[in-house]
């Protein structure tokens, strides 16, 4: 059975349990999947069973939601067409990048693997999407980079995007009119105490940035090694 064998719902599901688990340690849940996927917890429980009957997922202890190894395998597939899909479209197309995610999610049932891997090689093999999430080779492998969260990193500290979460367009807006995009360079500096907010001042720019709990936990960061 292949990917293309399930339905694009089936699919899509497989996607939301992948990313759950991708950036978090958390165990998925049903009310977690439901809340990624924004149905109701009996349209979830229902989809789970149907996943469960094709040997797509198991269920750990206490409930929580796991992949099987042919599950990961087609979740990967479709993590796989959505990202490079979304590279094509900010690289050739001049998409701006909060622009991507809901035409990536619509193309990417439609078309073959044959036509991922010609993009795939037309776009030189990219290694991460325009949010800087890691595309998985056409082997399945994917590179995950060592890399917190923003309101992890201590202050005062120099640190690179690595990752921006795509989850809300106007926030990923808000970031590329800061110069808060990935590979951007940031010195986080100290914040007012008793304060959630997190200030980062981007290479560069004179002005500095208050981020509030959401944008901060929304980027995530590794460590420049220079002094």
């Amino acid at each position: 059975m292949s990917v293309d064998d399930i339905s694009p719902s089936m699919q899509n599901y497989l996607k939301v349990i992948w990313g759950l688990q991708e950036w978090s340690d958390v165990p998925v849940s049903n009310s977690a999947i439901a809340e990624a996927a924004g149905v109701r917890l009996s349209t979830v429980s229902d989809a789970l069973r149907k996943l469960s009957d094709l040997e797509l997922i198991g269920h750990a202890r206490y409930g929580n939601v796991t992949l099987t190894e042919l599950g990961r395998q087609h979740a990967v597939a479709m993590i796989r067409r959505h990202r490079l899909l979304e590279t094509f479209l900010v690289r050739v197309l001049d998409y701006e990048w909060d622009e991507v995610h809901a035409e990536a999610d619509r193309l990417e049932h439609a078309v073959s693997d044959g036509l991922i891997d010609r993009v795939d090689r037309v776009l030189g093999y990219p290694s991460r999407d325009p949010h800087g999430d890691p595309i998985p080779g056409a082997d399945g492998r994917v590179h995950r980079p060592d890399a917190v969260i923003l309101a992890e990193a201590p202050a005062p500290c120099r640190v690179r995007v690595e990752r921006i979460s795509d989850s809300d367009n106007e926030m990923l807006q808000y970031f590329a009119s800061r110069g808060l995009v990935v590979d951007a360079e940031l010195e986080v500096l100290p914040g007012e105490p008793y304060s959630e907010t997190v200030t980062v001042r981007v290479a560069g720019s004179a002005a500095p940035v208050s981020l509030g709990a959401a944008a901060a936990a929304s980027v995530w960061v590794a460590r420049d090694p220079r002094p």
